[in-house]
């Protein structure tokens, strides 16, 4: 598949930009929030609409067990999770995962501002989760 055809593949384009911009202008050692913010900044110049510490309430057999908040969420549509390990762990992965579905938005992006700055996309169809680079 051509990233043209990947969902909201223009947004998630225009978000991973963004993230790669944020890791060459303020390097590694930051913490995740600082990197969140920044990349915030950088959406809102651009002309997105951004929201910070999104809720999302988790129903286990229809009854309300905690809310969770996203740490970023861009346009409505797609989902932003940060973190500063040295790689993408898959603890960050399952996590993402379970916030996408969660919030019942279709796209994700994990991104890791560590000593290499590296993302994953993650898309929700059909109740399919998959991953990529």
């Amino acid at each position: 598949m051509s990233e043209s055809q990947l969902l909201h593949h223009e947004l998630t384009r225009a978000i991973i930009g963004a993230f790669f911009q944020v890791h060459r202008d303020l390097g590694f050692g930051f913490l995740e929030s600082v990197y969140v913010n920044a990349l915030c900044v950088l959406l809102r110049q651009l002309g997105y609409t951004v929201e910070r510490e999104v809720p999302y309430e988790i129903i286990y057999q229809g009854v309300s067990i905690g809310v969770y908040r996203a740490d970023v969420v861009v346009e409505g549509k797609v989902i932003v999770e940060g973190c500063t390990g040295r790689s993408i762990d898959n603890i960050y992965l399952a996590r993402t995962r379970n916030y996408l579905r969660a919030s019942k938005l279709e796209v994700g992006l994990l991104l890791n501002w560590g000593p290499s700055a590296e993302f994953k996309r993650l898309v929700a169809t059909d109740g399919q989760l998959s991953a990529t680079a």
